[in-house]
């Protein structure tokens, strides 16, 4: 049975978290944090939370909505159905769940389409990751060579600062990192488009002291606010947007790598079903 995914207000909060002013912070946590059927109504969220009704409104206009009318509108969702599974099954299925849910909301299908073009139009894609964006990255690195783009991925500190004698204006740079500062990651794209390459930042967050250093930023689900996080790799939601970017850049000049794909899985062996 095919889930419908209704939209969500939480990763669009979750995204601009960093940003917001304290007393917005304050508001963020009550609306990620709801569980109740309280009275929503500016009024009484101001009055609950100690905080005017202006700020209401600013905290909605930051997070990209009219006001916070339009913001309550798409705040509230639908209800949740159960099933007679153990608390702990139930906190990881519904971690997925809600990861799935972010996904569905903040992925950009137009620029899934734009980035897929944008791959055939360099002549050589560098992927940057370190730690566990480092498995991300070479599993791009991996989806994408079996279609014969030329990619190659760099996980080490010394490896991407070595890399920048390789960049130049034909390269497209794609970093990975989850909270969106990862040191190594972006100084690499910042050196990357020093040089003249075209740069893509993967991650969780808006870091906007860094939003020069990079031409289109992906954004991801992040994990936070999920019962079991901690027992959830940070790097699912990317993989997810790669399967997704995948599936485009496949579509994309749709004979060429089909072929290209099939003569690769018949030289490791595997079938490929018509």
């Amino acid at each position: 049975m095919l889930t419908t995914y209704s939209k969500s207000v939480i990763p669009i909060i979750e995204a601009a978290y960093e940003d917001l002013t304290n007393v917005e912070k304050s508001i963020a946590d009550y609306f990620i944090n709801n569980v109740s059927d309280d009275d929503l109504s500016s009024r009484s969220v101001s009055q609950r939370l100690f905080v005017s009704e202006a700020s209401l409104s600013r905290f909605s206009k930051k997070l990209g909505f009219s006001g916070y009318r339009q913001f309550l509108f798409e705040y509230k969702g639908s209800k949740k159905t159960d099933k007679n599974l153990d608390i702990l099954t139930k906190q990881v299925l519904n971690s997925y769940q809600k990861v799935l849910e972010k996904t569905y909301h903040l992925i950009d299908n137009g620029q899934m389409i734009r980035l897929a073009n944008m791959l055939d139009e360099y002549e050589r894609v560098y992927v940057y990751g370190i730690g566990s964006s480092s498995v991300v990255a070479r599993e791009f690195k991996l989806r994408f060579m079996r279609l014969g783009l030329d990619v190659d991925y760099l996980a080490e500190a010394h490896s991407i600062r070595m890399n920048i004698t390789r960049v130049n204006e034909k390269s497209l740079v794609i970093g990975i990192s989850v909270s969106g500062r990862t040191q190594e990651v972006v100084e690499g794209l910042r050196d990357a488009k020093d040089k003249g390459a075209k740069t893509v930042m993967i991650s969780a967050n808006k870091v906007y002291e860094y939003r020069d250093y990079y031409d289109e930023l992906v954004l991801i689900g992040g994990l936070k606010n999920l019962a079991v996080s901690d027992k959830i790799s940070p790097q699912v939601p990317a993989l997810i947007v790669i399967d997704v970017l995948y599936t485009h850049y496949l579509n994309y000049n749709n004979d060429n790598k089909k072929e290209k794909l099939k003569m690769t899985l018949e030289h490791v062996e595997y079938e490929i079903e018509e």
